[in-house]
C-alpha cells in the first residue's frame, strides 16, 4: 500500500498541482461510480473511508455525517460490496396568500463498491450507523484466521 501525503485541506500541495495540472489528477481516479472524482474530492462530494485489518476481521468504517441508519443501502454481489445512499430534501416558503415565493430541492447521493477478499466469511458480514459513521465488519473465514503456535513433541 503507498501513502499520499496531502496538505489540511485534502488537496494536493500546490506546486505540484501546477506543474502536474488538473489533467493528470483525472488519472489517480479510484473506486467511484462518479467518473471525474479525484482523490482531493474524498470528504466533499463522496464520503471517506477507513479500511483496517485485525486478526478475525477486517472494518469498514464509511464517514457520513447528519445522516440516518435508512439512508443506507448494502449490497452484496459476487464478492463486491457496495455502499450507497440517497437523500432528497425538499423546503418550502410561501406567502400569506399561498404563493410561492421560495423552493428548493436538493439530492444527495453516492455509491462506493469494495471487492472483499476470499479470507471473508461473506454470509456473516454486519453494520451498524453510530455518531456519523457507519461500521462494516466483515468476519474472515476459520481457516483464515492464524492459529497460534503450538509445539511438536520430539520421539
Amino acid at each position: 500500500m503507498s501513502l499520499v501525503k496531502f496538505n489540511g485541506n485534502g488537496k494536493l500541495p500546490s506546486l505540484l498541482d501546477e506543474f502536474m495540472g488538473r489533467d493528470m489528477n483525472e488519472l489517480f481516479n479510484f473506486n467511484t461510480n462518479w467518473p471525474g472524482i479525484t482523490r482531493s474530492q474524498v470528504g466533499t462530494l463522496i464520503p471517506a473511508v477507513n479500511i483496517r485489518e485485525s486478526t478475525d476481521r477486517y472494518h469498514i468504517e464509511v464517514a457520513a455525517p447528519g445522516m440516518k441508519k435508512e439512508d443506507f443501502t448494502l449490497t452484496l454481489d459476487n464478492g463486491k460490496l457496495t455502499v450507497a445512499t440517497q437523500q432528497q430534501h425538499q423546503e418550502e416558503v410561501k406567502d400569506q396568500d399561498g404563493q410561492y415565493t421560495k423552493r428548493e430541492f436538493s439530492y444527495h447521493a453516492f455509491a462506493r463498491s469494495f471487492w472483499l477478499p476470499d479470507s471473508c466469511a461473506q454470509n456473516r458480514i454486519e453494520a451498524r450507523y453510530a455518531d456519523g459513521i457507519l461500521h462494516i465488519d466483515l468476519p474472515k473465514k476459520e481457516d483464515a484466521i492464524p492459529k497460534a503456535p503450538t509445539q511438536i513433541q520430539i520421539s
